[in-house]
């Protein structure tokens, strides 16, 4: 069995994965990209971000499995074998990631720490009154591995949850809407919003000015997911004109965000750079292994990307 590891952005180095997948299937051929001798000879591909039409050259692939819990980083490639599993990243330690940011970020919003934040730098003592947990509506785009992770932990700090999804989903202590019929219902109850939706046609460009007229006046946005669900233009109208509070935002449509971008100077913007979960190599290459001992033995692979819906 011959995997290579496919590297496209200078953040994703194979140090660390390279040793996780040594100690988790010793049996491995693992081969780093470009140094993969002849494409034929592998069998799994594990990757972010490759480019465009290298999956086409191993033409005795297996199985195509992501670094990420996203693949709109593959959907794109016109070469892609159309014949080939992909899975999705589904681990552990992804997932609460995901989840610790989204948590931390709605605290903040929740508790007013931008409010105070400028306060502090204006040398203001000012207080506002609180409010419960209980009665601070905390909304969900995507309710997938991730967000339902989300929604669950949240809902247990005594938060108002509900999420939305694509489909009918039900995650335990959360409000649940779904299609276009329950978008509209669900945006008017989210005085937090966040979103965890997957990148496909449908959903690119969701975070639009439309989808922010729809919100309560001053809601807050946290968007982990990906840049392509925003319209940059429209949040900087919101967000001058008041109708959204504040923004974090930790995906952009250009990585690294460009210096000249207006979301830098932005007071009502928050910049982390997609750091809101990152895949570890230790945890998630045992997930590899599985996954490759699983096409092996010919057995069902779990997390199958749905190649229809673009996930």
């Amino acid at each position: 069995m011959t995997v290579t590891l496919l590297f496209k952005s200078d953040n994703d180095r194979p140090e660390a994965w390279v040793p996780a997948l040594r100690q988790a299937m010793p049996e491995l051929d693992i081969r780093v990209w470009p140094e993969v001798g002849n494409p034929e000879d592998i069998t799994y591909a594990l990757l972010w971000q490759p480019p465009d039409g290298v999956l086409g050259r191993c033409r005795n692939l297996k199985a195509i499995l992501s670094l990420g819990a996203g693949v709109d980083h593959l959907m794109g490639d016109p070469e892609l074998p159309d014949h080939l599993p992909i899975v999705r990243m589904v681990d552990p330690s992804l997932t609460d990631g995901m989840s610790e940011y989204v948590l931390f970020h709605t605290l903040r919003y929740h508790r007013d720490v931008p409010y105070y934040e400028a306060c502090q730098r204006e040398r203001k003592w000012h207080m506002l009154t609180p409010v419960m947990p209980q009665e601070r509506r905390v909304g969900i785009l995507g309710l997938g591995v991730l967000g339902a992770d989300a929604a669950r932990k949240l809902a247990a700090l005594s938060f108002d949850v509900a999420g939305w999804s694509r489909s009918p989903k039900q995650v335990e202590d959360v409000a649940s809407f779904h299609g276009t019929d329950g978008l509209a219902a669900f945006l008017a109850r989210s005085e937090i919003l966040v979103c965890l939706l997957p990148l496909t046609p449908d959903t690119a460009g969701i975070l639009n000015a439309e989808l922010f007229a729809g919100l309560p006046e001053g809601a807050c946005l946290i968007n982990p997911a990906r840049g392509g669900h925003l319209v940059d233009d429209d949040l900087l109208a919101a967000l001058d004109s008041g109708r959204i509070a504040g923004a974090t935002l930790d995906v952009f449509h250009t990585e690294p965000l460009p210096t000249d971008h207006p979301f830098w100077d932005h007071p009502k913007v928050t910049i982390t750079p997609h750091v809101a979960s990152v895949t570890n190599p230790k945890t998630a290459a045992e997930q590899v292994a599985a996954n490759i001992r699983r096409a092996e033995a010919g057995e069902p692979l779990p997390n199958l990307v749905d190649r229809t819906a673009g996930y």
